[in-house]
């Protein structure tokens, strides 16, 4: 006998044994066969998040045990439909046996995911069928009582046997009776085909095979269709809408075939208003809000999309809407478009407006408003200020340009010449297993192509070395004054050394210009920052010995004082995340961590924000925060981490704690308390929607079109609001590129638990 169960198995807790002792046979199928149970839950449980193949839902791994040891016996699936149990050696083939061919009981009941749908195939010609169609006249004078079956297209009907299908398919030997011809040829017998398919429903109607469903599951269906295709935001075709595919399949399962025309007008409209209610009923419910600006850094095409976004106070963000601009635009009429943002949001309170985060136009259009409203706090977004630095570096470091210069010349020359390239693609099959030419950019001054350059160039220099000392390529190097050249510079130490060392300073910022995109820091955030930035800029001087130190130092700090803005010093100090704890054991702010400038630009700020006649009060209020700071147990609430499921990196268990504790517990910071609340949630970053460039292609190619404007504003306005609420900062393209670059992951996860344990 054998039981089921599926926990985790407490056999082997049960057998305990000495270090010294050797695992038995039972011992090594135990813990074999706990590890492909584990594999196939943890496989279930991916599938089951959407993230892996549809016949999880139904099949559930299970663990059967030796009821007289207790140990596991073996490892198998059950159908949670119909409680049947099956082998977990081959779960597509189960799934395609028990619940694709209808032996499950219970599986016909319920609406099939579309892979699961398959077309019939056609019936293998029988004896009969060469009989009736052995005459014309016959087969006109029966083909009532003595239908055939034809398979043509997308029919699976019974066609008139008016024509011998042999003419056309060969599946049926030639008579020699004479025979009708279609005036169309065999594209006649599609048409033909549908033609018997009516006759056949007038006289004998049946019973539809669909589902039928009740209005409101229609409804229901139908909706959550449309949310998918309008969240999408023109990665789903509206065209595909009228896909036959995709009309068989709503056939299939029982709802109307819908229409393009009345997705984009009515449902569209309707979508739209429900999601800007909600939008508003949220942003009203807010005391003060940032506005976020992305789009201004126009690419070389010249079409953008500038994004507008409204950051709430409790971390959630809202779209508020697109604006379309063709080219470099100037700097007043950035101005007029954010003022505009806010008067529409605030009306005669503009207040509520605490500030501006913007990818451009921080030196004119961002500090006019900041100068005309004294409330405000305008910031540059740091994701563009480190994308910026990079290009500093590229432009302005004479050792880029050197190594871009060497790097070019070296995959020219392997690239233009026939034997080598024929032999570093040898050694590039017989290091890495992969052939190809080197990537060879039109302009190598640009980031993007000299990183692509760099990244080439390293991975495939073990292969370039091993050329240079190749018999064939001895001889080039002999007869070409160039070639010797570069064979010099790639047998060069000091070479490799500057191209891994500009690659490497390229990557530390790349790489965190990434983080930044990712994690959208909060203002207090950009101090730590840029130390961060320093201090591996440092390690990075000492790993390859650089001798332009002095010169990178003063890139980094130029482009740092273009981005600060006084409000980083002052929610650096502000925010209990930061608090520092001493000696004594209190946690104080880190005023050790700011130079004086800006201590003082704290003391500034802080009395910019306030009336005049709080300003006194708010400096009270910031010594005694200064000398007494936050309850130690306060403070360590608010510091408190946990691991994220998803990256495996410690983040902040409560992110809005820092303003809470502000709200409440420090009520009696009357001042300083408003000034905090209003800095310590703003965003230092602008970037949040990333639109898909089919949206783009599509207003631009119809520019002039007020109706695809307005449309396509509806269209981005959904799809960016639904992101938001999930939280889902990343784009439809980019995510399609990862996925088809990457490997068949759940096929390799089974292939590591689907072992064979015959040998155990």
């Amino acid at each position: 006998m054998a039981t089921t169960t599926n926990a985790t198995t407490t056999a082997t807790q049960q057998q305990t044994q000495s270090p010294t002792q050797q695992p038995s046979a039972e011992e090594l199928a135990t813990k074999a066969l706990q590890k492909r149970y584990e594999g196939l839950m943890m496989v279930r449980t991916k599938a089951v998040k959407g993230k892996g193949a549809w016949y999880w839902s139904h099949l559930e791994p299970i663990l059967l045990h030796n009821t007289d040891t207790g140990f596991p016996k073996a490892v198998k699936l059950r159908c949670s439909l119909c409680d049947a149990v099956f082998s977990a050696s081959n779960p597509s083939r189960t799934a395609s046996e028990h619940l694709k061919r209808g032996t499950c009981p219970n599986f016909n009941s319920l609406p099939k995911p579309i892979s699961t749908i398959s077309p019939s195939p056609p019936p293998p010609p029988s004896s009969s069928h060469r009989k009736r169609n052995s005459s014309a006249v016959e087969a006109l004078n029966h083909h009532h009582h003595q239908p055939h079956h034809h398979h043509q297209g997308s029919y699976n009907v019974t066609p008139l046997s008016v024509v011998d299908p042999s003419r056309f398919c060969g599946q049926f030997p030639v008579t020699q009776q004479p025979h009708l011809m279609l005036s169309g040829g065999k594209d006649d017998l599609g048409p033909l085909a549908m033609l018997e398919d009516s006759v056949k429903k007038l006289k004998s109607p049946k019973t539809s095979q669909t589902r039928n469903l009740t209005k409101a599951q229609i409804d229901s269906a139908l909706d959550s269709l449309s949310d998918w295709v309008f969240e999408s935001c023109g990665s789903v075709s509206l065209s595909g809408l009228e896909h036959p595919k995709l009309r068989a399949f709503l056939t299939q399962v029982g709802l109307p075939i819908i229409s393009r025309r009345d997705f984009v007008t009515g449902r569209l409209d309707l979508k739209y208003e429900d999601s800007r209610a909600e939008a508003e009923s949220r942003i009203h419910d807010a005391m003060f809000f940032q506005i976020a600006s992305d789009g201004w850094k126009f690419d070389s095409s010249g079409e953008n999309l500038v994004n507008l976004i409204v950051n709430l106070p409790n971390g959630t963000s809202l779209y508020r809407r697109a604006v379309f601009v063709n080219g470099a635009v100037p700097s007043n009429y950035a101005e007029e478009v954010l003022w505009e943002t806010v008067r529409g949001i605030c009306g005669n309170s503009p207040q509520r407006c605490v500030g501006i985060v913007s990818d451009r136009f921080m030196s004119k259009a961002l500090r006019n408003l900041e100068s005309q409203h004294q409330w405000m706090v305008n910031l540059s977004c740091q994701f563009q200020g480190f994308n910026s630095l990079i290009r500093d570096f590229v432009k302005e470091l004479p050792l880029f340009k050197s190594v871009s210069q060497s790097c070019s010349r070296l995959v020219n020359f392997v690239n233009s010449t026939a034997q080598i390239r024929n032999a570093v693609c040898k050694y590039q099959l017989q290091e890495q297993g992969e052939t190809r030419m080197l990537h060879l950019p039109l302009d190598s001054s640009l980031f993007e192509p000299l990183y692509n350059l760099l990244e080439d160039v390293l991975s495939f220099a073990r292969a370039i070395q091993l050329v240079m000392h190749d018999d064939v390529c001895k001889a080039v190097l002999m007869e070409d004054h160039m070639a010797r050249e570069v064979g010099e510079m790639v047998g060069d130490v000091g070479f490799w050394n500057e191209v891994e060392a500009v690659y490497s300073l390229l990557k530390l910022v790349k790489e965190m210009a990434r983080r930044i995109e990712e994690e959208r820091p909060l203002v207090g955030q950009c101090l730590p920052l840029w130390d961060e930035l320093r201090s591996k800029i440092k390690d990075w001087y000492a790993k390859f010995n650089v001798v332009e130190e002095r010169q990178v130092e003063k890139i980094v700090e130029r482009r740092f004082k273009k981005s600060y803005h006084p409000a980083w010093a002052a929610a650096f100090i502000l925010d209990p995340l930061y608090l520092i704890k001493d000696s004594s054991g209190k946690y104080l702010p880190p005023f050790k961590c700011l130079s004086p400038e800006q201590e003082k630009d704290v003391d500034k700020l802080i009395t910019r924000l306030v009336s005049r006649d709080e300003a006194h009060i708010a400096m009270m209020e910031l010594m005694k925060w200064r000398t007494e700071g936050l309850d130690p147990v306060y403070a360590r609430a608010v510091q408190m981490k946990e691991r994220d499921p998803v990256s495996g990196k410690m983040r902040i268990a409560n992110p809005q704690s820092s303003r809470l504790v502000w709200e409440t517990y420090l009520s009696e910071f009357r001042s300083l308390g408003r000034v905090a609340v209003r800095l310590i949630f703003l965003h230092a970053t602008s970037c949040g929607f990333k639109c898909n460039s089919s949206v783009l292609r599509w207003v631009n190619s119809n520019g002039r079109s007020r109706a695809a404007v307005d449309r396509a504003q509806k269209l981005i306005f959904i799809s960016a609001n639904s992101k938001f609420e999930r939280r889902d900062f990343s784009n439809e393209e980019e995510r399609d590129a990862e996925l088809l670059a990457m490997a068949n992951g759940e096929d390799d996860v089974l292939n590591d638990v689907l072992i064979d344990t015959s040998s155990v």
